[in-house]
Order: C-alpha cells, then sequence, then structure tokens
C-alpha cells in the first residue's frame, strides 16, 4: 500500500470511527453529572457542545500532524489568527473568565440545584437558594423572593457554604 492510501485509511478512521466513540463518551459524561448534580437539559447541552469543539479540535489536530502539513507556516498563520481574535476579546475577559468559571463550577464543585448558599462577602453577603447554573452567571433566589444572578467567576473568588 501505498504511504497516501495509509493517511487517506488513518484520516478516515479517526472521523468515522475516533470521533464519535470520543463525542459518545464524553456525551455520556456529561449527562451522567448532570444527572449527578440535578442540572437541567439546556445546562448540560451548552457543555457537550463545548466539550465537542474541543473534540474536533484535537482531530483535526492529529489529521494535520498525519498528513504532514508543515506546522511553521500552519502556527504562524494560527498565531496571527489568535492575536486577532485576543485583540478583539481583550475588552470581553470577563465573559471568557465566567464561562470558563461555569465550566469548573459544573464539574468540579458540590454545587446542586436547589442548595441554599451564602457567598461570604464582606460588603454583600448573600444567603440564597440556587436555582440554576447558566454559561456566564449562577441564579439564586433569596428567602424574600429577590432573584440574583450572580456571576460565575465571583463564585470562584468568593467563599461559599451550604446552609442546612
Amino acid at each position: 500500500m501505498s504511504e497516501d492510501l495509509i493517511k487517506i485509511i488513518v484520516s478516515i478512521g479517526f472521523i468515522v470511527i475516533v470521533y464519535p466513540v470520543v463525542r459518545f463518551v464524553v456525551k455520556k459524561l456529561i449527562d451522567k453529572v448532570a444527572k449527578l448534580n440535578l442540572y437541567d437539559k439546556g445546562h448540560a447541552k451548552m457543555k457537550k457542545k463545548t466539550f465537542n469543539i474541543l473534540i474536533i479540535f484535537v482531530i483535526i489536530t492529529i489529521l494535520i500532524s498525519i498528513w504532514g502539513v508543515d506546522t511553521r507556516n500552519l502556527l504562524l498563520a494560527l498565531s496571527s489568527v489568535f492575536a486577532v481574535i485576543g485583540v478583539a476579546l481583550f475588552a470581553q475577559w470577563s465573559i471568557l473568565s465566567n464561562v470558563t468559571a461555569g465550566m469548573v463550577i459544573f464539574f468540579s464543585m458540590q454545587l446542586r440545584i436547589g442548595d441554599k448558599i451564602k457567598i461570604h462577602d464582606k460588603d454583600f453577603p448573600i444567603e440564597a437558594t440556587l436555582k440554576d447554573i447558566k454559561a456566564f452567571y449562577v441564579l439564586l433566589e433569596t428567602a424574600d423572593g429577590e432573584k440574583i444572578s450572580y456571576p460565575n467567576n465571583m463564585i470562584l473568588q468568593k467563599g461559599i457554604s451550604l446552609c442546612s
């Protein structure tokens, strides 16, 4: 077999077999975490989309290395694109940090929908029930019915305790 035919077979294998299997496993893992932590389906769907983009990026990177693309020119083009995107998003860094914090809250914190939490903020302490975890913020409801949207990155920066 020629070298190009082997590259084609391996590439098709990654696209037809590896990508769907990894996507399925990640989908099941996210569903399990969402069910365990009582997250809504919309929240889990957003996480699945984010991880699907990451998987596609990794598969494309592997395919580029299989085909022996000149990485110096590719890296130069990608660094230029990322520099432009970085400058464009610089003013929006807080949005990106909220999305990242949302991922951390989803996968590693022991917060569940319906938990009563206390946010230890020196100036504005909050005691409320967790109603939902969105991509950019969490929804809280105080005992007197006040609804609060609290940024995800602030959840990670402030001390939080579960109330009984």
